[in-house]
């Protein structure tokens, strides 16, 4: 079942992104329908996260996006290379969002080893967020677009980790983030191969 628009809407993005481990991300691009369950996210909490890029507030042509009602994807270009995918949550100003970084492929295989220009199926097929974006066929132009549409979507599919299976860490490369680097926001299942690394 799709997640409901008013999922997205609560103002505890951490506890959303660990909610986020074992749902569906689905994305159905050029008529080809790809996708997985989450095994991997990280919260950034806005405003008050040095990690965040809307940090201090700061509202500029890509940050934009994070500023919308939860429910949203956020994509943006890191590096001048990758492609990163993220849920926008909360409320209309407040912006959170949520960096989906691995996800277990269950359908559409083939087609995301020929977006990832590989022949046989291995973890870094959708290992990290520039490979689950890549993947699933996610680019800049569906920045924005709604998750109750018919382009990207999640839904719950009743798969559930307990905590004891789930390591809540710091976040991946984020050490100019000062104190907030060690803030235990990143989410991941244990001993998934999808997952990126540090894994440990």
């Amino acid at each position: 079942m799709k997640l409901t628009e008013t999922y997205y809407h609560s103002d505890d993005v951490v506890a959303l992104s660990r909610d986020l481990i074992g749902k569906y991300l689905f994305t159905c691009i050029d008529s080809i329908t790809t996708g997985g369950y989450i095994v991997e996210t990280e919260a950034y909490n806005g405003i008050i996260d040095k990690a965040s890029h809307a940090f201090g507030n700061r509202q500029t042509p890509r940050t934009r996006t994070m500023f919308m009602q939860g429910g949203v994807a956020y994509v943006y270009l890191c590096y001048g290379i990758h492609e990163m995918f993220n849920i926008v949550t909360s409320g209309e100003g407040q912006p959170h969002a949520i960096l989906i970084r691995a996800i277990q492929p269950t359908q559409g295989i083939d087609a995301m080893l020929y977006r990832r220009k590989m022949s046989t199926l291995k973890p870094n097929l959708t290992s990290g967020p520039g490979s689950v974006a890549k993947a699933l066929g996610i680019s800049r132009s569906i920045n924005a677009f709604s998750l109750q549409g018919d382009t990207i979507w999640i839904e719950d599919r009743g798969l559930d980790f307990n905590d004891d299976q789930v390591a809540a860490v710091p976040r991946v490369g984020v050490s100019y983030a000062a104190e907030d680097a060690l803030l235990p926001y990143r989410f991941y299942v244990k001993g998934n191969p999808y997952v990126s690394k540090p894994n440990k």
